[in-house]
């Protein structure tokens, strides 16, 4: 689905989620508020889309899993702005009876490549007594009625299913925010804002202070942001859109800070010495 701001050669193009953190952000630049700022070509795409997009090089900003960098950060930068990071905000194991083990069951997950499934296997290998059994893809907004109907014994969910999965009839297993924040005093990861490397340091900065911009411009006047956020919300509940935004729209969304830095090191650190991803370069996080 695309949401085109501008059809000249001149506009940016860029992919995030139609979820209510993303359009609250990108809000004010989408629709030609912040001064200075280029237009934008946006796409809404789900997260896995967005990570497949980055590793095949596509588009020139895209909001994607902190779990990919590894593999898109020679062609990409890491904005140090605009992306998801917090503290009690960290993906949810849903089942439909509680206490469930899930030794040799079938756990569906939003995409492989995303920073919630990096973070429940990291927890898995510390708590599930033994190997978790089949691994499903599913979009994320598939997964609780998969999970309700018996499709699959767990799912792995993010975003605004924290607010929802009881209306499912379903239990929260293992919080997998909780155990990270628990065995690292380190806030949590979830979407990183990138953008091509090609379009080289001045044009970076400018992205990067066009993000900060948006998102104060969304801080000083919520109001201004409803629309956009409600058009693509899929017809959430606006007091559970409202949750969203307060949850994953905060300090770290302005910018990512030391902790913020230390954070994603320190995942994907932890992930690449459990071979779960490719180890970075001392330079690989740096912005310009």
């Amino acid at each position: 689905m695309t949401d085109t701001a501008d059809t000249t050669g001149d506009a940016l193009r860029i992919a995030f989620s139609p979820c209510p953190n993303d359009t609250f952000v990108f809000d004010a630049w989408a629709h030609g508020r912040v001064p200075g700022a280029p237009a934008l070509d946006v796409t809404f795409a789900d997260i896995d889309l967005t990570n497949g997009m980055a590793e095949r090089g596509e588009l020139d900003v895209l909001k994607v899993s902190y779990a990919v960098l590894p593999w898109v950060l020679e062609e990409y930068a890491l904005l140090p702005c605009g992306g998801a990071l917090g503290r009690g905000c960290g993906p949810l194991v849903l089942t439909k009876e509680p206490g469930t083990d899930l030794t040799g069951k079938t756990v569906a997950v939003p995409s492989e490549r995303s920073t919630a499934y990096l973070l429940f296997r990291l927890w898995a290998a510390d708590v599930v007594p033994g190997d978790v059994g089949e691994i499903v893809v599913m979009p994320f907004d598939e997964i609780m009625p998969a999970v309700r109907d018996g499709k699959v014994d767990a799912g792995l969910v993010i975003h605004e299913a924290r607010f929802t999965y009881q209306n499912y009839g379903l239990h929260s297993l293992a919080d997998m925010g909780e155990h990270w924040e628990l065995t690292t005093g380190l806030p949590i990861p979830l979407g990183a804002i990138i953008a091509k490397r090609s379009l080289g340091a001045e044009k970076l900065k400018a992205l990067a202070e066009s993000v900060r911009t948006s998102v104060r411009m969304a801080w000083d006047d919520p109001e201004a942001s409803r629309p956009y956020v409600l058009e693509h919300a899929q017809e959430m509940d606006p007091a559970v859109a409202d949750q969203h935004i307060g949850l994953y729209v905060n300090e770290f969304t302005a910018d990512l800070g030391e902790n913020g830095y230390a954070a994603i090191r320190g995942l994907l650190t932890r992930a690449a010495a459990e071979g779960l991803v490719p180890p970075l370069g001392p330079d690989a996080l740096s912005f310009v």
